[in-house]
């Protein structure tokens, strides 16, 4: 993949087709163009403080490991591949660039922090963490080690995070539209899908926000992670968070299935020891009402993902129904 995208990043050539993670629906294919991709490239080792050499360790037919080739290529530094190396600390040790990046999604670090790899990350001039929303007691966890992380956002189609720790990088608008729901702008925005062009300046997300007074994005969920249970708006990261800071849960995700009683059953699934009522008791702990507490339990080895690294909802949906 690296040795087809170099003459391609040099010279140009017809726009790349990414399909998205289909995390919470159906993927899509999204045209990439080659000035879209660089444009996002440059701007992000621009914000970074320079080229340097990456670990790949994200699949390369997603964008945010399609980017970190294309960095890479820009940088005329050949990336580091994790899945060449023993581990991430082997990985970091065989970098040789002038700086050292790394690109992860939230599992990957977390998974990373819990073990005895987390050391070598302090080493790294960067992490660019995207693909879904990180916990707060992973960020500070990650801060208790030294390492630096830059929490990003975007997807497909603007070419892999354009927005980094709540701020647009140079080229990019950003700003909130009907409903509360993120707009972006700007050279990165994809051409359209496989069979539907995109028309109009800003691309509207999936995404709630708010702005704030120093122009920081501060992206609140998914407009479809806040469900209603028995007439009640659940929003379910607020839950998720709740749920999270249980000691005995490693891990946890939260999704809402049909139910024929509540119209929508929140149902949180962790990796740990604990019961439901504990769950529950953690929600009102959080200081959210009981109503928004889940009403089953899925107690896993794991949670299940996707190749990219991101929580599989539809595969906790099958399950919990």
């Amino acid at each position: 993949m690296h040795a087809l995208l170099e003459p391609w990043v040099a010279e140009g050539g017809a726009p790349l087709v990414v399909r998205t993670s289909g995390s919470t629906g159906h993927p899509k294919d999204v045209v990439l163009s080659h000035g879209a991709i660089l444009a996002s490239a440059r701007a992000t080792l621009e914000r970074l403080g320079g080229p340097g050499q990456w670990i790949s360790a994200l699949p390369t037919t997603a964008v945010g490991g399609l980017q970190v080739l294309v960095r890479s290529i820009l940088a005329g530094e050949p990336p580091v591949f994790a899945d060449e190396h023993p581990s991430i600390p082997d990985a970091v040790a065989a970098m040789t660039g002038p700086r050292r990046y790394a690109s992860f999604v939230p599992t990957q670090l977390f998974r990373l922090l819990a073990s005895d790899d987390a050391a070598a990350l302090a080493d790294l001039d960067a992490i660019l963490l995207g693909g879904a929303a990180a916990p707060a007691e992973l960020l500070a966890r990650a801060r208790e080690l030294g390492i630096t992380v830059v929490r990003t956002y975007g997807m497909s189609e603007t070419s892999g995070g354009c927005v980094y720790d709540g701020m647009p990088l140079d080229g990019v608008r950003m700003r909130i539209g009907d409903g509360g729901i993120v707009e972006l702008a700007g050279r990165m925005l994809f051409d359209g899908y496989a069979s539907e062009p995109r028309t109009g300046e800003w691309f509207r997300t999936s995404d709630l926000g708010e702005i704030g007074t120093d122009g920081r994005l501060r992206v609140l969920g998914r407009a479809d992670d806040m469900v209603v249970s028995g007439g009640v708006n659940v929003p379910l990261p607020a839950v998720e968070e709740a749920v999270r800071a249980l000691p005995s849960v490693q891990d946890v995700a939260v999704v809402g299935v049909p139910d024929e009683e509540w119209g929508t059953r929140v149902v949180a699934a962790v990796v740990g020891v604990t019961e439901l009522d504990t769950v529950r008791d953690a929600v009102v702990a959080a200081g959210h009402p009981r109503a928004w507490a889940p009403r089953q339990l899925l107690t896993l080895d794991e949670l299940p993902l996707l190749p990219g690294g991101k929580i599989d909802r539809l595969a906790l949906r099958r399950l919990a129904a």
